[in-house]
């Protein structure tokens, strides 16, 4: 008997991991259950509850551009009562673990509910699926599919650390309209700008500190675990080495990547990876391999030259294919057909260039990215400006306000210094390239 499927949330890292580990959407005695960050939401199935489903297939006004990271263009499964009325949505694309490494809609239809689970999930549950081409089809209902709770896996970022952002933004504009237009400004005023300006950076080490502390209290049984052996002259670097890997875990295989973004496909239900293929050329030297999900769907693939090509390559692959419930087989490739066909997770695992590499370790920002920090930044600034202002006035409050603005600004900085000369000097050199300084020097 098949194991009812267990949904997993889309690739994260940071705060992020905390859903990975924890967040899942499942059926137990009768109702849709999601747990996410310590909570618990049902949503009942049958009478009174969830008596269909309409799948959107239908990326929203704003899709078109090519990137990955947003959910919402994946589509999303409604949740309707027997009148029609919505009772909960669930966002496909917070589902779906490859999700960030790919562009959007590159996996639509029957295929994306197959490699989501919700597929399954809902057959398990006995809810109908239909499925609409177009956000106005009738079976989708009305109000836009804003009505009912979202079954999702819940935000990045923990909520006190929104709260703090959200408490602090408000006051610092708040005092900022106030300095503006005034000719005369009080010190207490500048006082106040100073120390909520201070909030945005002080809080953002305090969330790199938790999500430290957070890591080392997990506790996850791995089974297995391999790392690239990359062949000579692969341009793998130290960071590649240092971050990459593929962890077999109890219920788990997860797929580890620069700045320690972590995918998790299931190992059992109707959505579980099934089967690991290794590619072949005309010639029968392997190019690769393939991680297979439900209908041979490809979920991600192993570039042979980066993580079985080195001396000890073959003793990676061998623990890879000892992975229990896993079977092995190969196929070779025809002509002068290319591998891997179409966007897949695992092909970008190496970023082409080191600043490209720092970008994809940075420690994650809000949706608001560079903005957010320039603003910050600004707010400091300005902190430092309005104290030197009124420092004959209010010498005080003016000394805290210099000081609060220019060690607002240190704590930005210093961070983003580190990260970009330890990645120049030592994460983003060539393996090859720090063996060889290494022997040097000895």
């Amino acid at each position: 008997m098949t194991e009812a499927p267990v949904l997993r949330p889309a690739a994260g890292r940071g705060p992020g991991l905390e859903r990975c580990h924890g967040s899942r959407l499942s059926v137990e005695d009768g109702a849709l259950v999601l747990r996410a960050r310590g909570r618990t939401r049902r949503v009942p199935v049958g009478d009174g509850g969830v008596a269909r489903a309409v799948f959107v297939d239908a990326a929203p006004a704003d899709a078109g551009r090519d990137e990955p990271g947003r959910p919402d263009a994946w589509g999303e499964v409604r949740l309707q009562d027997r009148d029609g009325a919505q009772v909960a949505r669930i966002p496909l694309g917070d589902w779906l673990p490859e999700a960030p490494a790919l562009p959007e809609r590159a996996v639509q239809g029957e295929q994306l509910l197959e490699r989501t689970g919700v597929a399954g999930l809902l057959k398990t549950a006995g809810v109908p699926l239909h499925v609409a081409r177009d956000r106005n089809d009738p079976r989708a209902g009305s109000g836009k599919g804003k009505g009912g709770v979202s079954l999702g896996p819940g935000p990045a970022f923990p909520l006190w650390y929104w709260c703090v952002r959200g408490v602090a933004g408000t006051l610092w504009f708040s005092a900022f309209t106030v300095v503006v237009f005034s000719d005369t400004v009080p010190g207490r005023l500048v006082l106040l700008l100073a120390l909520t300006a201070l909030c945005g950076p002080v809080a953002r080490l305090v969330l790199r500190a938790w999500t430290r502390l957070r890591a080392g209290r997990r506790r996850v049984t791995v089974l297995e675990r391999v790392t690239p052996d990359p062949a000579p002259g692969s341009g793998a670097t130290v960071r590649f080495l240092r971050d990459t890997e593929v962890r077999v875990q109890n219920r788990d295989l997860v797929l580890r990547d620069l700045g320690g973004q972590e995918h998790w496909f299931p190992r059992t239900g109707a959505h579980a990876v099934t089967r690991l293929v290794k590619v072949l050329d005309g010639t029968g030297r392997p190019v690769g391999a393939e991680l297979r999900g439900p209908g041979e769907q490809v979920r991600a693939v192993f570039p042979w030259d980066l993580w079985f090509g080195g001396a000890d390559g073959a003793e990676g692959w061998s623990r890879l294919c000892g992975v229990p419930g896993l079977p092995v087989s190969e196929r070779r490739l025809g002509g002068k057909r290319t591998w891997p066909k179409g966007p897949v997770l695992g092909t970008g695992l190496l970023p082409r260039t080191g600043r490209d590499a720092r970008r994809m370790a940075r420690f994650p920002g809000t949706a608001a990215g560079v903005s957010s920090t320039a603003v910050m930044a600004f707010g400091n600034l300005f902190s430092v400006i309005q104290g030197v202002r009124v420092a004959d006035t209010a010498p005080g409050p003016a000394a805290v306000a210099v000081a609060a603005g220019a060690l607002g600004l240190v704590l930005q900085t210093v961070p983003y210094a580190v990260h970009e000369l330890r990645g120049r000097l030592v994460l983003d050199r060539t393996a090859a390239e720090r063996t060889t300084n290494e022997e040097a020097r000895r």
